[in-house]
């Protein structure tokens, strides 16, 4: 049992990260047989990791056809920002209820840590990195484990635009400043214990980034279907 169940989990693992990167194309139907192959793993495992990703939302499953990557496109995309926006938004206000002054201290000290490599960071992985660790940090705050399961999720479906997002800022540097300040607003907020300024804060901050998904959804259009040159 143990040895299926690692099989399982170690199939899902890597096909999950395949889903977030989008190395399968939007809507490209996936072939099982290559598959069990590339990743070493029989076909009922295989089949048990590819349905939690279905039930996660990272593929699709199309009776009679098989699976399928997940739909790439601008409302979808916009859909998943606003789940993205209500569960931050709660999170951020159950945590100024709830969080101690000893971990808004400690959230704030977080954000002295990492914002001069913020700045400078060229690497967009790690700044998208840095980023999700601050909001999953920001909505431990809320003491509720199921609001952080489904921000994962949701981290994970937009991960591959929220790339492209930061690519986007980092081309207008004067924009990486206003997203720090944005982070810095929020944490003041609920460290201060103002809601009303706390879910402001949050909402406005993650808006921005909704308004330029049809954008970015363009961008990574390109780059998952037109080569870069070498």
């Amino acid at each position: 049992m143990n040895k299926h169940l690692s099989s399982v989990d170690k199939a899902y693992a890597r096909l999950r990260e395949m889903a977030v990167a989008f190395e399968f194309k939007p809507e490209e139907r996936l072939n099982e047989s290559v598959l069990s192959v590339q990743l070493g793993a029989s076909r009922t495992p295989l089949r048990e990791a590819l349905n939690r990703l279905v039930a996660e939302g990272f593929l699709t499953f199309k009776t009679g056809r098989g699976f399928f990557c997940r739909a790439l496109s601008p409302s979808r995309i916009c859909e998943l920002y606003e789940a993205r926006q209500a569960i931050e938004t709660e999170a951020v206000r159950r945590a100024v209820a709830r969080a101690e002054d000893a971990e808004l201290t400690a959230l704030g000290a977080y954000l002295d840590t990492i914002e001069p490599d913020y700045e400078t960071c060229e690497d967009l992985s790690k700044l998208l990195e840095m980023d999700e660790a601050f909001h999953r940090r920001l909505a431990e705050l809320a003491g509720n484990a199921e609001l952080i399961n489904m921000l994962d999720n949701i981290n994970g479906r937009i991960r591959y635009v929220r790339l492209i997002n930061l690519e986007i800022l980092r081309a207008a540097p004067k924009n990486n400043a206003g997203q720090l300040s944005a982070h810095r607003r929020i944490v003041e907020a609920v460290a201060s214990r103002d809601e009303a300024a706390a879910i402001s804060a949050i909402r406005g901050h993650i808006e921005r980034r909704r308004e330029e998904t049809t954008e970015a959804v363009r961008i990574a259009f390109s780059k998952l279907y037109v080569p870069e040159e070498k």
